[in-house]
């Protein structure tokens, strides 16, 4: 399994979430935007994380929505759009020494996408992902005010719960996260990571990058 952590705006998780890894002994996956890359807060997070080894992707540029929440074949963005747009992506990462040949997984924004946008990934030498289903890890972002709210208790309750109802268990399993929340979140979740490191761990499981995963998962 791997755990994948998203960034965009928020990066209020870095340290706990760097320290709780770093005490584990296990590398994780982190995709940020242009954005993130760009923002000078954000530039000891993502050289520290570099640094320790953990894997550092691309998660677009300007967090675009790539198609309709409804109509999933309908594109909102063209094929031009979106190639510039990931491209700005890549070049900031290239200034922390990141580059495609390192970087070959694309985490799409929002997690949402359709063939046409795979197939538009694939043309720029790069590989689409995307999470396993099963949990609430991609619901750690939510606050109560939203109608998908779930709280921490919620969502460490249902990876646990898919992992004993699983014939694989968590095998093979990309469990997303977000390295910062809202404010409007007060009940965050990284600060449940601890705990579900230390769980995974009893359970037998040891994460890794995302990688390394799919490397394996390809042979």
């Amino acid at each position: 399994m791997t755990i994948v952590f998203t960034g965009d705006e928020f990066a209020d998780g870095a340290g706990e979430i760097i320290n709780a890894l770093k005490k584990a002994k296990i590398n994780a996956s982190f995709f940020f935007t242009g954005r993130f890359y760009r923002n000078p807060k954000f530039t000891g997070i993502v050289k520290t994380l570099k640094n320790n080894g953990h894997f550092l992707g691309a998660h677009s540029n300007d967090h675009l929505l790539y198609n309709d929440w409804i109509k999933r074949d309908s594109l909102l963005v063209t094929q031009k759009q979106f190639k510039q747009d990931l491209q700005l992506n890549y070049d900031v990462m290239k200034t922390y020494g990141i580059h495609k040949k390192d970087a070959p997984f694309f985490l799409p924004p929002y997690e949402w996408y359709n063939d046409t946008i795979a197939a538009w990934t694939k043309e720029m030498g790069l590989q689409l992902i995307n999470f396993s289903p099963g949990t609430l890890g991609a619901a750690d972002y939510t606050w109560p005010a939203l109608k998908n709210y779930r709280n921490s208790t919620e969502i460490l309750q249902s990876i646990k719960k898919y992992e004993g109802s699983s014939p694989k268990g968590l095998n093979g399993f990309i469990l997303l996260l977000h390295i910062g929340t809202a404010q409007e979140r007060k009940d965050k979740f990284y600060k449940l990571l601890p705990g579900l490191l230390q769980w995974l761990k009893q359970e037998g499981y040891k994460p890794v990058r995302v990688d390394e995963l799919l490397s394996v998962v390809a042979r």
